[in-house]
């Protein structure tokens, strides 16, 4: 007997349901990219090693996953370099690609090699799959999707204002309310000066950004497993506990941080994108949270996070302005800022709270019964013609019996069938029917399209 297929752990099949699902997730956020000016780009799903290497940590190089060379892969490699069993040094022989671990570094290699041809400021987004060599758990898989926007070129905060525009429209089309949470590494610097621990900065910020998951003190337990002084862990508690209107608070942190240059320059660059996106009347609420540091090596300027407010689940969206994007490849001083959509989570979101639109989910308008060679000429014709003005409509292939084309009808969840027997030829006409209501009427075949348009 044959084995049962499968498929790799981390990886997912999806339904016709739930593609319908997700390409009205990515459709919406393309459309409001689109909005805002950004450009559409597509990055190999594989890329050389010299490019991905190095760029995550040595964490990350570990979940690289490394794609073994074609033809015989083992020339050039000596005896005792096959039975050292070094698996990271072998690889590096017979692995020159891998697969993308992010859109990101693929992004920066690809204003590297287009520099020439881009308009800068250069806005671009990519919705592609990522790969990453992780053990696979709830939420968590090695085959996923990333929907990314990106600013390179410019230093404007305006940018940063426009990208929380995009993330307010993209909630307010899906109908998720939303927080979306904004700091700045510049400020988050000057919490570590003011607190005299500049050189623990890494240590603070990893542990404050796990307040909402283990509480004060299990952070205030964390930090000073890191070697801070219980002097500095009680100067901080203010300001991890600070609470007030976002003004509020960015007056309190500028008295707290008036001797540092660097946070200082953070709640001026903070409070520009926020009295800007006030005036801008945004439909969701903007919060400024001193507790969020999101991968602080990485960002230099305003970092963002958004959380559903009506579901118990992580971030869904992310982002940040970093310095020197292009740096690794040879090309320094070009900053940027972008934002990520977390597309599997918005797709938990959205199924939690029944948020989908039938019309995006259900593929099929109207499904034409068959009952013979005769009914389904008669049919064709007008099948193209709903066709052609938009109406999604298909007919049974086979003349099987009616109980088996209606339980084809329900199991594709198609709200209309059309039945066409001797009368309805005679007649010159069509008879609908509400698979909801079981309600049927007879419609002029001339009218059948003014009906579903």
């Amino acid at each position: 007997m044959a084995q049962k297929p499968s498929i790799p752990k981390g990886t997912r099949d999806f339904s016709p349901v739930e593609m319908a699902k997700r390409n009205y997730i990515f459709n919406t956020i393309k459309e409001v990219y689109a909005l805002y000016g950004f450009q559409q780009i597509e990055t190999p799903a594989m890329e050389n090693l010299s490019t991905l290497m190095g760029k995550y940590g040595e964490e990350g190089d570990k979940l690289l996953f490394k794609i073994q060379n074609s033809g015989d892969y083992f020339r050039g490699l000596t005896d005792e370099e096959l039975l050292s069993r070094n698996a990271a040094k072998l690889a590096s022989k017979f692995c020159e690609k891998g697969l993308r671990y992010d859109l990101t570094v693929p992004f920066a290699r690809y204003v590297v090699m287009h520099r020439e041809e881009l308009a800068l400021p250069f806005k671009r987004y990519q919705i592609q799959p990522v790969w990453r060599a992780d053990r696979p758990q709830k939420g968590r898989y090695r085959e996923f999707y990333q929907c990314d926007a990106d600013v390179v070129g410019s230093d404007s905060l305006l940018n940063e204002v426009e990208l929380m525009q995009i993330v307010d429209t993209v909630f307010t089309k899906f109908g998720v309310r939303v927080c979306i949470k904004i700091n700045n590494r510049k400020i988050l610097t000057g919490i570590a000066e003011m607190i005299g621990e500049a050189d623990k900065i890494v240590d603070i910020t990893v542990a404050i950004d796990k307040l909402d998951k283990i509480g004060i003190e299990n952070v205030n337990a964390e930090l000073a497993e890191a070697g801070i002084s219980a002097h500095s862990i009680d100067k901080l508690q203010p300001i991890i506990n600070l609470t007030g209107t976002n003004a509020e608070k960015l007056q309190t942190m500028r008295e707290v941080l008036k001797d540092s240059e660097t946070g200082l320059k953070g709640i001026e660059e903070s409070e520009f994108i926020l009295n800007t996106l006030a005036q801008l009347g945004l439909n969701n609420e903007v919060e400024l949270d001193l507790t969020l540091a999101r991968g602080l090596n990485y960002y230099t300027g305003a970092i963002f996070e958004v959380k559903a407010l009506d579901v118990e689940i992580g971030s869904i969206t992310g982002g940040g302005r970093y310095d020197n994007l292009t740096g690794i490849f040879g090309m320094p001083g070009l900053s940027g800022v972008g934002i990520s959509f977390g597309a599997d989570r918005i797709f938990d979101v959205l199924n939690q709270l029944d948020l989908y639109p039938k019309e995006a989910v259900n593929a099929t308008q109207v499904l034409f019964v068959n009952f013979g060679e005769q009914e389904a000429a008669y049919s064709l014709p007008i099948i193209s013609q709903l066709r052609k003005a938009g109406v999604r409509a298909e007919i049974y292939p086979d003349a099987s019996k009616m109980k088996k084309q209606m339980s084809y009808a329900n199991a594709k969840e198609i709200p209309f069938v059309a039945i066409i027997g001797e009368t309805e030829m005679q007649e010159g006409k069509v008879t609908i029917k509400n698979m909801t209501t079981g309600e049927q009427q007879p419609v002029a075949k001339e009218d059948i399209v003014s009906l579903f348009k």
